[in-house]
């Protein structure tokens, strides 16, 4: 099964190649097919020389073959200037080709990364997926500008060496092919095991820059709680691995072409044995040339049985780094085939305004926007107004089969309502809001956003009526006006600043040493995490959504800052529909509805005052502790 997959790897590759370049790559394949083929001609000018040399020494005259000699010497250097050519051409277009096959392969792959659904991202190392754009394009890049031009060129030579000994003789042929069968047999039997532990390798290298990413981003985390040498540990732990698997494909890869070499050796003696046996014998020469056997046919004959020998080495050299580029290349194709995010929606969001009390489409930027839902059993379109009406109903959930996450879940959010999510951790508080935007799909229920089955809403459109604000702030290479309009990228100067006021993000800004035009850097490094948390408030308030999800927003925020802050969001969440995920009670409180969860189930729900009435869960986390749990 393993071979099957790699012949149809290979085939894909090369599929998707020829389709990048339809025709200069035909056209450098060419060059490097001729480029070969002239490389293999000397032997048939060496014959004919050796052969005009025989008959002058013969006849006494030099006279007689001199000219033959210059015709011959002079065809063979023409040849040779235009094998440089041709050798100089298809480098230079090598080049091209291959970098331009990898830029497009990156391209292809990140798009289809943008593509992919969060759950991918949920369950694969970030480390390991970066190794796809670096450790394996670079072997598929290796294989394509090196590897794959020295194996045809390589192949060609050998092809056109052995044709031309079967012209010369038959019996060293028969000879050569005896050779030929012990090098491949054990090219078969060490490069099989070099193709495992190469594409071991490259596992093992992908999960080692996982690891090491991993403790970057988690640096602080291992220096307070005193974690080195246990981090160590587990480092030594893949970086032995890697170094095994390594070691291995490599010992195989090594053992490979010394042996081949020296098989070549003891091949170039046995012919010249044999050709010798031949000539003092008198058997006759069998060929399709018909020349007799003789000095001519087997000084030529032993070059070219180097030369063929040699080119099986190069060919034995190149499988290896082939088999780290098709190694490489499995792990790329397996990101390119990942399942899409499915997006079967087709209610859309689009700018409305009304006219006699009835709803229609605009085709420029209005202050309102509305559902448009295409009714496909009529025909007929309507319009429904963006209000932010949200509502669950019966909603059961697992991220893993038969591990149930959330049970039976209804609640409704009605525009302008402010609902708060308690609870201990793994009580489903987050995955209510992964949900809404639907990061995953519900396994039963329904969940309805204005009256409108979410499934049945495109998730861009969804996702734009949402703002979200997440504790883990996520800002990019750009400035601080950059990070702000990523909210809405259509947004004025003007409208990011008024957004940045909103939040409470004005002030600091303004006393940056660019303000607005402040370049951040590495997730805004130079920013206090509560600067970066009010950037990404700010972000979510430029896109304006009459839904906001705020996931414990102000969790990594001091005192003074969430005070300021919390005025940003009180501004903020006037008139939207507003889900709250907080451990402070200074953000549950004045919640109009607050829901308790427990094991993914609603235990309790109600205002403040009403659940320290009831005394019950709510009430022993308000009077227990300051801090939810």
């Amino acid at each position: 099964m393993k071979n099957k997959a790699k012949k149809g790897t290979l085939g894909r590759l090369l599929k998707m190649i020829f389709g990048f370049y339809p025709v200069l790559l035909p056209f450098t394949l060419c060059c490097i097919v001729f480029s070969a083929v002239v490389s293999s001609m000397p032997s048939l000018f060496m014959q004919n020389v050796i052969s005009a040399i025989e008959e002058s020494w013969q006849a006494g005259d030099w006279s007689l073959v001199s000219g033959r000699i210059l015709k011959y010497v002079a065809i063979l250097a023409t040849f040779y200037i235009v094998a440089l050519i041709s050798t100089t051409v298809y480098s230079q277009l090598m080049a091209f080709i291959s970098q331009g096959i990898l830029k497009k392969l990156r391209d292809t792959m990140f798009n289809k990364m943008q593509k992919l659904p969060i759950k991918y991202f949920d369950t694969h190392n970030h480390g390991d997926i970066m190794s796809h754009y670096t450790n394996d394009i670079d072997t598929l890049r290796q294989m394509i500008s090196q590897s794959f031009p020295q194996l045809l060129i390589s192949a060609v030579t050998v092809v056109t060496v052995f044709s031309i000994m079967l012209y010369f003789c038959l019996w060293l042929t028969l000879v050569v092919v005896a050779g030929v069968i012990i090098m491949s047999f054990i090219v078969k039997r060490v490069g099989g095991g070099s193709a495992r532990y190469f594409f071991r390798q490259q596992t093992s290298l992908g999960k080692v820059e996982g690891f090491v990413e991993e403790m970057m981003n988690g640096q602080k985390v291992v220096k307070v709680f005193c974690h080195e040498e246990e981090s160590k540990a587990d480092f030594d732990k893949l970086n032995d691995q890697l170094f095994s698997d390594a070691r291995t494909a490599n010992k195989y890869a090594n053992i490979l072409g010394p042996l081949l070499n020296n098989i070549g050796n003891v091949l170039y003696v046995i012919v010249a044995v044999s050709g010798g046996a031949l000539l003092i014998s008198g058997i006759p020469n069998v060929s399709i040339s018909g020349f007799a056997m003789g000095i001519s046919i087997l000084v030529p004959f032993l070059n070219m049985t180097k030369q063929f020998a040699g080119n099986i080495n190069q060919i034995s050299h190149q499988i290896n780094a082939i088999v780290m580029g098709m190694a490489g290349t499995e792990r790329i194709f397996a990101i390119m085939d990942e399942e899409p995010e499915v997006d079967d929606g087709y209610v859309t969001l689009v700018n409305a305004k009304e006219v006699d009390g009835e709803i229609v489409e605009c085709d420029h930027r209005t202050n309102m926007w509305a559902w448009r839902h295409y009714h496909q059993a009529d025909g007929t379109v309507t319009y429904t107004k963006l209000m932010g009406d949200v509502r669950l109903f019966d909603v059961d959930f697992e991220y893993e089969k038969g591990k149930t996450v959330l049970h039976n879940v209804s609640l409704y959010a009605k525009p302008g309502q402010k609902v708060a999510f308690v609870g201990a951790t793994g009580a489903g508080k987050t995955t209510i809001t992964n949900l809404l935007n639907r990061f995953y799909d519900i396994a039963d229920g329904k969940i309805r956003y204005d009256g409108i089955n979410i499934n049945k809403i495109k998730k861009d459109d969804l996702r734009r009526a949402l703002g979200i604000v997440l504790q883990d702030t996520n800002l990019f290479t750009g400035t601080v006006m950059d990070n702000i309009r990523y909210g809405k990228l259509d947004a004025t100067d003007e409208e990011c600043i008024a957004a940045a006021k909103l939040a409470g993000a004005d002030d600091f800004i303004t006393r940056l040493p660019n303000g607005y035009s402040t370049e951040l850097t590495e997730n805004g490094a130079n920013l206090s995490q509560g600067q970066r948390q009010l950037l990404s408030i700010a972000r979510a308030a430029v896109a304006d959504p009459p839904v906001m999800i705020l996931d414990e927003a102000t969790s990594s925020i001091d005192t003074r800052t969430e005070a300021i802050v919390q005025r940003g969001m009180d501004a903020l969440m006037k008139g939207r529909t507003v889900f709250v995920i907080a451990h402070r009670l200074s953000t549950v409180k004045n919640s109009d509805v607050i829901i308790v969860l427990d094991h993914g189930k609603i235990i309790e729900r109600g205002n403040h005052d009403d659940l320290i009435a009831a005394k019950g869960q709510y009430y022993q986390l308000y009077t227990g502790a300051f801090e939810l749990e």
